[in-house]
């Protein structure tokens, strides 16, 4: 709002606390209405300090019980609310607009062998993300650094793909989670005809050197090659770790 705030033509902004007998020309309503945006402004970064000490030390936590943390990342609307759900069997809002995330979720989820991690949803990305806006959003991504293994979610239905997924992977070269390994997973594949989505993921694979995989989130069948997947992936992290019988959330 405080770039908007200019000023106007109407005796709504002229001075208060003028007149014969006052201390000046007082202050203008334009004047009063920026000041009011700067003190929120200021109270919303104190709260956004205050939320990123919390997290640190549940994180710290986590690390300290050394269960390993996977999150899920990607361009806005590429589904990963959808997945989270799918995988963990969770109720997080998914909707198909623009942050509709915007406070990292946080699940256990249960991978094969008896293997238990953490898992986070995360803000959706978008292209030229602003300065502003990435300092706005690195509190809630700040959940993105402690993990050992990044689901790059990408709509595998856009047919700009590949420029989302390279925004996505400016932003978190920006950020410095670049040298995270990462899973490609392409989403949305049944609406995807079966040679395309696998052209889709051979040139992926090929291009970034790593692992990519087609699912479907609202599809539990073809989930569990992603599981699979990632179980594969973090089997240096789990080699020390195993799952308490009590705790988990599996997927069948």
């Amino acid at each position: 709002m405080l770039p908007r705030l200019v000023v106007g033509q109407n005796s709504a902004f002229s001075r208060l606390a003028g007149g014969i007998g006052g201390r000046g020309p007082g202050e203008t309503k334009l004047e009063t209405d920026r000041r009011r945006v700067r003190d929120r402004i200021h109270r919303l970064e104190a709260e956004l300090a205050s939320q990123r000490k919390r997290r640190e030390q549940r994180r710290k936590e986590r690390l300290r019980h050394e269960v390993p943390t996977i999150s899920i990342v990607g361009y806005t609307n590429a589904g990963k609310s959808t997945l989270l759900n799918a995988l963990t069997s969770s109720h997080v809002l998914a909707e198909s607009r623009m942050f509709a995330t915007l406070d990292p979720t946080t699940r256990r989820l249960r991978l094969p062998r008896e293997q238990e991690v953490i898992i986070n949803d995360t803000v959706g990305f978008i292209r030229d993300l602003p300065p502003d806006l990435l300092a706005a959003f690195r509190s809630t991504l700040e959940e993105i650094s402690g993990s050992r293994l990044l689901l790059h979610v990408v709509d595998a239905s856009n047919p700009r793909w590949q420029q989302q997924t390279a925004s996505v992977d400016r932003i978190l070269s920006d950020l410095e989670f670049d040298k995270i390994p990462r899973l490609l997973v392409f989403n949305k594949a049944d609406l995807v005809d079966r040679a395309t989505i696998e052209a889709m993921v051979r040139q992926a694979a090929t291009q970034s050197g790593g692992s990519a995989v087609a699912i479907s989130a609202l599809d539990q069948t073809s989930l569990g090659l992603l599981l699979g997947r990632i179980g594969e992936s973090m089997g240096p992290a789990m080699a020390h770790y195993r799952a308490p019988e009590q705790t988990s959330q599996t997927v069948q």
